[in-house]
């Protein structure tokens, strides 16, 4: 099984920056898609960023621009530069990633999630 652990998250002021890292371990598929949701206070989980074997990225509207995967082929680790952060990024931090297993079935693995709180 895959296990994720993220880290990086914590307290920091509008405008600030912060950079989260995923650490992912056990064995992963060369057909994956890592990346990050959060879960914003009375919000429902919305995906971030994710990034894709391959090379391929995505990012949500409302981080586009502000928001970025640097690590885009690393099978081992992820990571998300988060900048000019806003008191609305506020939020649990998912990491996840996606394997492709036989048959085309596909199994999701999350981390335990990363705290970032940004306010003045």
């Amino acid at each position: 099984q895959v296990q994720l652990v993220e880290s990086g998250g914590g307290l920091v002021q509008p405008g600030g920056s912060l950079r989260l890292s995923c650490a992912a371990s056990g064995s992963i598929s060369s057909t994956y898609t890592m990346g990050w949701y959060r879960q914003n206070p009375g919000k429902p989980r919305e995906l971030v960023a994710a990034a894709a074997s391959g090379g391929s990225t995505h990012y949500a509207d409302s981080v586009k621009g502000r928001f970025t995967v640097p690590s885009v082929g690393a099978k081992n680790t992820v990571y998300l530069h988060m900048t000019n952060l806003k008191p609305e990024d506020t939020a649990i931090y998912y990491c996840f990633c996606t394997v492709v297993e036989t048959k085309g079935l596909s199994t999701t693995y999350w981390g335990r999630g990363t705290q970032v709180t940004v306010s003045s």
